[in-house]
C-alpha cells in the first residue's frame, strides 16, 4: 500500500511530504478527489471488530498534550493521494478482510478534515461489503451529514475529558462538540465505542471519570468503553518536531489506576475494557 511516501507504519515520523498541501485550518475541499494520509496499518485487531486495516489521515484542529503523532496535525507532512488509487488499494484487501470478519478503519490526525475524501473511501468500502469505522474526536462532528454517517457502521468516538478546563487543558479546544456529537449519535443509534485516554495528573481525577460516566451510561447505543492507558511511544517524535513535550515526566498508570476508572465506570451501568 506503500506509495511514494506514503508510510506502512503509524509510529514512523512523517515530516513535509507535500509542502504545497493547504493549511489544516482553512482546508475546505468539496470533492474528496485527493486526500493527505499519514501511514496505513494492517492485520489491526483494536480498531473495531475483526482483522481491519486502518487509515492514518493528516489534519487536526486538536493539540493534545499526549498525542503521539504530532505528525498527523497538519495536511503537509501527509502523502497526497487520489481516491482512485486508495479505492484499488483498498480493494487489493477486501476479500481477506471479509474472511477475517474486519473493514476499514479511517483514524488520524482527524478524518472530518478531509470529510469528502474519507466519505468516498467509506463509500468504497461499503461497495465492497466492508465494515467501516470511523475513529474521531468528534470535534468537527457537524461535518458527518446524515449521508457521510450512512457509510459508518461503528464511531470510536473519543472523549478525551469531560471537565471543560481539563479538555481545554489537554486538546487546547472546548468539549461542547464532542458531547453533542455523542448525543446526536445517540439520537439515531449509531453503534459507538468510546475511547478514553487515561493520563495520570491530566485526565485521572476521579470527579472528571464520573462525569464521562454518568453521561455515556445512558446511551443504548454505547457498546464499550475502551480505557486506554498513556504510553510515552511518541515523545521522540515531538522532540523531532521541535515541539514542547509536558509528559517527559509522567508514568504510565498504575494497574490500581486503571482498575479503579474501570470500577467507576462499570459501577455506573457501562460496559468497559
Amino acid at each position: 500500500m506503500a506509495d511514494e511516501g506514503w508510510g506502512s507504519n503509524r509510529h514512523d515520523l512523517r515530516r513535509m511530504q507535500s509542502p504545497d498541501a493547504p493549511e489544516t485550518a482553512e482546508f475546505r475541499d468539496t470533492r474528496g478527489d485527493f486526500g493527505w494520509i499519514h501511514s496505513y496499518e494492517t492485520g489491526s485487531t483494536v480498531d473495531g471488530p475483526g482483522v481491519r486495516v486502518t487509515v492514518f489521515v493528516s489534519g487536526c484542529l486538536l493539540r493534545c498534550v499526549y498525542c503521539h503523532n504530532p505528525d498527523t496535525w497538519h495536511l503537509k507532512d501527509g502523502t497526497k493521494v487520489s481516491i482512485q488509487r486508495a479505492e484499488h488499494v483498498l480493494a487489493s484487501y477486501a476479500a481477506p478482510l471479509r474472511a477475517m470478519g474486519g473493514g476499514l478503519t479511517i483514524s488520524g490526525g482527524e478524518p472530518l478534515v478531509q470529510v469528502h475524501f474519507t466519505r468516498r473511501l467509506f463509500a468504497a468500502a461499503k461497495l465492497l461489503g466492508l465494515h467501516t469505522a470511523l475513529d474521531t474526536s468528534g470535534f468537527l462532528g457537524v461535518r458527518a451529514d446524515d449521508d457521510y454517517l450512512s457509510q459508518v457502521d461503528l464511531v470510536l468516538l473519543d472523549i478525551k475529558s469531560w471537565d471543560p478546563d481539563t479538555y481545554q487543558r489537554v486538546t487546547k479546544q472546548d468539549v461542547r462538540p464532542t458531547l453533542e456529537f455523542a448525543e446526536r449519535l445517540a439520537s439515531i443509534g449509531k453503534p459507538v465505542w468510546i475511547r478514553f485516554v487515561l493520563v495520570p495528573g491530566w485526565t485521572d481525577a476521579s470527579a472528571n471519570v464520573a462525569g464521562i460516566a454518568r453521561f455515556v451510561a445512558p446511551m443504548k447505543n454505547v457498546e464499550t468503553i475502551e480505557v486506554l492507558p498513556f504510553h510515552q511511544m511518541g515523545a521522540f517524535k515531538w522532540k523531532s518536531l521541535g515541539l514542547e513535550y509536558d509528559l517527559d515526566e509522567t508514568p504510565v498508570p498504575s494497574p490500581e489506576i486503571v482498575a479503579r476508572v474501570l470500577g467507576q465506570f462499570r459501577d455506573a451501568g457501562c460496559r468497559a475494557r
